[in-house]
């Protein structure tokens, strides 16, 4: 499905939880490159495709009324972005790829929605293509502490956690 056909998400505001607001959707389609991607050894050496669709919503965005690029996700920068991510990451799974995706929308663009499509095209003959398609808002991450920031958190707060 298109991103045209889709339905809009919205967002709920802290202050009206009842209402609902709609998010200007910024989006890249196609966007094809190669990175090595995969759990079989036959994956691991090598570069190939990947294909991927990308959704992130914010809520109107300032651009609609000053006309200017700093208002706005610059999906020029995200092009660049993924194209940085390719060369430098190693992840295995798609999904986790399509996480750390969405992660930089969120985190690095302050995208409030987005929706992740990565696909490998053509891996085996009888199938288009085949991937993982995620859906994030921010805000949604569980945070996980590292083990023992919660008695560091506590020293650095000046408490001593006491010994059982």
């Amino acid at each position: 499905m298109s991103a045209s056909l889709q339905p809009l998400p919205t967002e709920r505001p802290a202050d009206h939880p009842g209402e609902a607001r709609p998010l200007d959707i910024i989006f890249i389609e196609g966007f094809v490159g190669h990175t090595v991607i995969g759990i079989y050894s036959s994956e691991q050496h090598q570069t190939q495709p990947l294909l991927i669709d990308l959704q992130a919503g914010v809520p109107r965005v300032r651009a609609c009324d000053t006309d200017r690029i700093a208002d706005t996700i610059d999906y020029a920068a995200v092009r660049e972005r993924l194209l940085r991510l390719m060369a430098e990451h190693r992840f295995k799974l798609l999904e986790a790829f399509a996480e750390a995706i969405a992660d930089i929308l969120i985190l690095e663009f302050g995208a409030h929605w987005v929706r992740v499509k990565v696909a490998k095209p053509r891996k085996v003959e009888d199938v288009a293509a085949m991937g993982v398609l995620i859906e994030r808002r921010a805000g949604d991450r569980v945070q996980t502490a590292p083990a023992g920031h919660n008695v560091l958190h506590l020293i650095g707060a000046g408490m001593v956690p006491s010994r059982r």
